[in-house]
């Protein structure tokens, strides 16, 4: 079984779509179920979002950090 329960490579939506696209996937986890973001750049205005949007119940941890591809963990915890 994958650690992740879905993926999401944000390189394949369009720019409008992508942030949306991110969070519908993370809403539909369980918490202890964690996704795979694949970007093709640090996503840190993801991460200021999520810290407001969906304070305290995310875990953010880098797989891979770039310089082409950045690999994010993005958990949810109790909340």
């Amino acid at each position: 079984m994958s650690e992740f329960t879905y993926t999401v490579n944000a390189t394949e939506y369009p720019p409008h779509m992508k942030h949306r696209v991110i969070f519908e996937t993370f809403d539909k986890l369980e918490p202890g179920q964690a996704m795979l973001l694949v970007n093709d750049h640090d996503p840190v205005p993801l991460r200021y979002q999520f810290e407001l949007e969906r304070p305290g119940i995310f875990e953010w941890e880098y797989v891979e950090r770039g310089p082409e591809t950045f690999r994010v963990r993005i958990g949810r915890v109790q909340g």
